[in-house]
């Protein structure tokens, strides 16, 4: 699962402390950015529909970075859930790192499309997407109908996950 010689991604629990502490950090960043804590539709992510969750640590300092998930959709489709990174380290390819490890996580799980959801609010999230391969596709549940929800797609094989993982 390494995609980055700075780092450390480790897949962990749901319940891991430190991955509760970056799901945290994320929920008060959005929370700020969209000026309510009600900017999620559907019920969020839980340890029963998390297939996979990922912390990344620095590797020099064993600091915790970033982190993200897979939620599962239906036996085809995984939804990347709470990708995060800490605002310090963004722009140094945690992200993206955190994503191919995903995308080779799914692939694993059996996943052919690997799905995800931005906000009015996450402009940043809604370019790293595009730039890192997804199409923008009509909203999926539970984000249908939802104004400022903007859905994205990729498929994936094991080429396109071991490229992601190259990049």
């Amino acid at each position: 699962m390494q995609t980055n010689p700075r780092l450390n991604i480790r897949q962990v629990t749901w319940a891991n402390p430190v991955g509760a502490d970056l799901r945290a950090a994320q929920q008060a960043e959005l929370d700020a950015r969209f000026g309510t804590t009600d900017h999620e539709p559907g019920p969020p992510p839980s340890e029963a529909d998390t297939a996979v969750f990922v912390v990344a640590y620095e590797k020099c300092s064993g600091q915790p970075l970033g982190c993200g998930g897979l939620r599962m959709l239906d036996e085809n489709t995984a939804e990347i859930k709470r990708l995060y990174v800490v605002p310090y380290a963004r722009g140094s390819g945690v992200a993206s790192s955190i994503l191919a490890a995903l995308e080779a996580q799914a692939h694993s799980h059996g996943f052919s499309v690997i799905a995800a959801e931005a906000g009015s609010a996450q402009s940043d999230g809604r370019s790293f997407y595009v730039s890192a391969g997804f199409a923008e596709v009509p909203n999926f549940a539970p984000y249908v109908g939802v104004n400022g929800s903007y859905c994205y797609s990729k498929r994936i094989n094991s080429h396109s996950a071991s490229h992601t993982a190259m990049a």
